[in-house]
């Protein structure tokens, strides 16, 4: 079963290879991923920048490098970080947003992890700029440069990273603000608070990436307490993962496990690959050493399967390789560049979009495969 899982994966990698990736600018021995398919003119030439999308294309690449490290994969990836650099037209601190920056260094320690001579420096002076940045009264990472919006997909992926580079009391400081003030009724997390005139404001929705790396940080968490011989400080992070596992479950999903949450095209297409993708990681990392550890991991690994399984059954394919739908539990449609970018007409343009068009849709796609064929082959 693991071999069929892997193929899929090998065939979501060459659908987004043979259609996205580009040369910036012509400039050799770059890539990047075009964000959309089919593209139009100022598209092809990266006019507009993604720069968390491509940090997600790169963490993609970093995957299907994990699962064989090829010449080639190695060479697409460090040839995204010189088209990363190349079209940030400057240092990768040069970004207002925080959560963008993080995406990226949590993509460039997984692919330094891949090769131990690739050079530190970007990666370190990223991380610094990072972390510089936290406000000094609420110990929070802000969305932005400037602003007083103190946000999940900032500060979870900030106690992934934090974890990761062995300072657990930052990761645990922000991961519990987080359960502090942002779980809603139902168990699940909620986006962020913003701070006003008129006091904090709870700013409600749940997007599925908040659930995921949330679950990641407190994976992280767990995994470095155990190893240092805390496992007594590392409990309340494993009564967090179990509940909020269970949320998702109840609550983003369907009975069969897949993932059924609207989130459309735009920013929201890699909302679901990256809860997926630390739902992998739980099916895989988090310790047998409990039955309610066991059922966690069970019930990670169903919604990652279901899902994977819903998407493929659902797939578009053209000239062999699958185009993923937007919504995981229904058909894919055929993505089209008409009517987009050149009206004046809004409302026109909208009316013809197709959400599968957007390579963060296909990117969330692949996330979900590569996830798959990680929980497959763990057993």
């Amino acid at each position: 079963m693991n071999e069929i899982w892997l193929h899929r994966a090998d065939l979501a990698e060459a659908a987004i290879q043979q259609r996205h990736a580009s040369r910036v600018w012509a400039i050799p021995k770059t890539n990047l991923a075009v964000v959309a398919w089919p593209p139009t003119t100022k598209e092809k030439l990266f006019y507009r920048w993604h720069y968390w999308w491509q940090a997600h294309y790169l963490d993609c690449l970093v995957d299907a490098a994990t699962r064989v490290n090829t010449k080639g994969r190695k060479a697409a990836i460090k040839e995204t970080i010189t088209g990363i650099r190349v079209r940030n037209l400057g240092k990768l601190t040069k970004n207002k947003y925080y959560d963008d920056k993080l995406w990226l260094a949590l993509a460039m320690q997984r692919a330094r992890g891949l090769e131990e001579k690739s050079p530190k420096k970007y990666q370190r002076t990223l991380e610094a700029n990072i972390f510089a940045g936290r406000d000094e009264i609420v110990g929070m990472l802000p969305w932005r440069t400037g602003e007083h919006f103190f946000n999940v997909p900032t500060n979870g992926p900030a106690a992934i990273l934090a974890a990761r580079s062995g300072d657990v009391a930052t990761a645990r400081a922000l991961v519990d603000w987080i359960f502090d003030n942002l779980i809603d009724d139902n168990g699940l997390v909620m986006d962020g608070i913003r701070m006003s005139m008129n006091g904090p404001e709870v700013v409600k929705p749940t997007h599925p990436y908040c659930q995921g790396v949330v679950l990641g940080a407190c994976l992280e968490i767990v995994l470095a307490l155990q190893g240092s011989d805390q496992a007594e400080a590392a409990m309340p992070y494993l009564s967090h993962i179990r509940a909020l596992t269970q949320a998702v479950a109840k609550e983003m999903a369907t009975s069969a496990g897949v993932i059924d949450w609207r989130t459309g095209d735009g920013d929201g297409g890699l909302f679901k690959g990256i809860l997926v993708r630390y739902l992998a990681d739980l099916a895989v990392r988090l310790p047998e050493d409990s039955e309610a550890n066991r059922a966690t991991k069970r019930l990670a690994a169903k919604m990652v399967m279901g899902s994977a399984n819903s998407v493929w059954n659902h797939r578009l394919e053209v000239d062999g390789l699958p185009i993923f739908a937007t919504d995981w539990t229904d058909d894919a449609r055929l993505p089209h560049n008409y009517g987009v970018g050149g009206s004046s007409l809004s409302d026109i343009v909208r009316i013809v979009r197709i959400d599968e068009r957007d390579l963060s849709v296909q990117l969330s796609g692949w996330m979900l495969l590569e996830a798959a064929a990680r929980v497959s082959a763990h057993g």
